[in-house]
Parts: C-alpha cells; sequence; structure tokens
C-alpha cells in the first residue's frame, strides 16, 4: 500500500491518503477513529492497516477517490520521535568526500524543523552557505520497537520505506566535528512523497537510487552498493535505544555528490533537485538562496 500526507486550497492541516494510480482516498473518511496521520497508523498496528486495507476496496470507498493532483503534498512522516542519519553507508560516497567509512556505522540526528515536503522550495541565506549538496537516501521507518534485534530479524520491525533528499551544508560539514547542524538548516530533509508499506518492498537491498538536479542525472546507484545492508542498520542502532514506531532512518547516500565534482556543483539559487527510489517515488526540492 502507499500512503502520503496532502493538504489542499482550503486546508494546510496535513491529513493522510491512500494512493493508487493518480488517485487519493483520505484515510480518516473510510470508518469511525480511522487515522488521520501515518503516525496514527502506524500506532495502530497490522490490525488497523489491515481495516483500512479492507475498508479501502468497499463499494462506498469507490466513491470517495480524488485526483491526487487537486491537493499539495506535506512530509512523508510529520512527528517522528527521532529522524536517525548513517553516514558514509556507501563506499563510493565516502571515498569522494575523503571521509573513512568507519567499523561502525556513523550515525547523527536530523532536527525535526528540517522535514519538508514533494514540490516545496527549500531556502536559505547565501551568507552562511553557498556549497548546499543534494544526498538521495532510502528512508526507513520502524513499525513496532526494536530492541536488541537480530539482522535476521530486523526487516520484522520495519512499516514501510520512503524517500529522503539529505541536503548538505559541505563547508559547515567540514569546519565542525558534528553533522546535525549543518543538515538540518530549515527545509533540508525533504521526505516523499509517499510511504510505500514494507510487504511492497520484499528487498531493501535491490532498489535503484538516483538524483537529477536541474536536468542532469548525477546520481545513479544501487541500495545494493550500501556498506551496511537495512537490517544490519537497525541491529546495530537498538543495541542502544529502543527505535519506538514512527522512527525515520535514512541510511546514506551513494556516489555522485556534488561536493567531489571537478568542478563543483551545488544547489544554485531555482535549481530544481529530484532523488527518486523506483519503486517508492520521486521527490522534487525547489531551492532558493536569499539575500
Amino acid at each position: 500500500m502507499r500512503f502520503a500526507h496532502v493538504t489542499s486550497a482550503r486546508s494546510d492541516e496535513p491529513r493522510l491518503v491512500l494512493v493508487r494510480d493518480e488517485s487519493a482516498l483520505f484515510v480518516d473518511e473510510l470508518f469511525a477513529g480511522a487515522p488521520r496521520v501515518l503516525e496514527q497508523l502506524i500506532a495502530g498496528g497490522d490490525d488497523l492497516l489491515q481495516r483500512v486495507r479492507d475498508a479501502s476496496d468497499t463499494s462506498d470507498a469507490a466513491r470517495s477517490w480524488h485526483p491526487l493532483s487537486d491537493f499539495f503534498f506535506a512530509s512523508a512522516v510529520l512527528t517522528p520521535p527521532v529522524i536517525l542519519a548513517i553516514g558514509l553507508n556507501y563506499a563510493a560516497h565516502s571515498s569522494e568526500l575523503g571521509l573513512k567509512t568507519d567499523s561502525t556505522p556513523t550515525v547523527f540526528v536530523l532536527w525535526p524543523n528540517s522535514l519538508s515536503a514533494h514540490e516545496a522550495t527549500t531556502s536559505w541565506p547565501r551568507a552562511l552557505s553557498e556549497s548546499i549538496d543534494y544526498e538521495a537516501e532510502l528512508g526507513v521507518i520502524i513499525g513496532t520497537p526494536a530492541k536488541d534485534v537480530s539482522p535476521e530479524d530486523a526487516l520484522d520491525h520495519v512499516w514501510g520505506y520512503t524517500v529522503v533528499n539529505d541536503i548538505t551544508a559541505r563547508d559547515i560539514q567540514y569546519s565542525e566535528a558534528q553533522w546535525s547542524r549543518c543538515k538540518s538548516f530549515d527545509g533540508f530533509t525533504p521526505t516523499g512523497p509517499f510511504v510505500v508499506t514494507a510487504d511492497e518492498i520484499p528487498d531493501p537491498q535491490h532498489l535503484h537510487i538516483w538524483t537529477v538536479l536541474d536536468g542532469h542525472t548525477l546520481q545513479d546507484a544501487s541500495t545494493a552498493q550500501m556498506v551496511r545492508p537495512v537490517a544490519t542498520l537497525i541491529a546495530h542502532l537498538s543495541r542502544a535505544a529502543t527505535l519506538l514506531p514512527g522512527t525515520l532512518i535514512s541510511t546514506g547516500s551513494p556516489g555522485g555528490a556534488g561536493y567531489s565534482r571537478d568542478p563543483q556543483i551545488f544547489l544554485r539559487d531555482r535549481s530544481t533537485v529530484t532523488v527518486g527510489i523506483d519503486g517508492i517515488g520521486a521527490l522534487t526540492t525547489h531551492c532558493r538562496i536569499l539575500g
């Protein structure tokens, strides 16, 4: 199943929709007490998801589908308990940045103000940075609490997958010991447009991942190239702390970053960057530099 948060010209409050082809069905209209946002759907577990599935297939629901083009997207996740990001998880990306892939994953936290949506505009002050880079990443959303899980059982705790653009101020990244601030400007973590349930992605290590900036393909890779696969990352993270339902894990970016190119390629004023993963979706961000 495929879900999204949308707003409309009449209301800027995000609501959860089920998406099929180019049509959307408001989940909270399916039955009394139905979830209004993704986090509520996740909290309801498999039983609630199945109830949504069954209700969406009824003849009454068939009359309630709307063209998806009638709406605007909101972030795929709205209030995750935490956004965990993994750095240096593709060898080509580590090499091009001149950084070493350590024996354990590089983990940092992204701030919630950085969440943004498909087709949204992300802006930043020119005085703060002119070295803003893109990073296409697979986003993993936890569905059930994960504590001390094994790699063999880790994927059982995944609710679904989305697309993340881990936008990064490279000059700040290289000037500070930690990476949270350089990746957490307002709007620097676009997610979406869709969340695809885990049953639709039988193998998260067999997905085509890519970036197109202003019409030019700059990243073109496979999640098979991850240094540590999704199951290994979940198992590692769960040893230190319980991964709560709704947690978003951004699993790292492949090679092809703008920082490493000669000449370097950064996001410019009025740039349009799309990051995508086949089978999940394509996430577009419009860029504006202020000042």
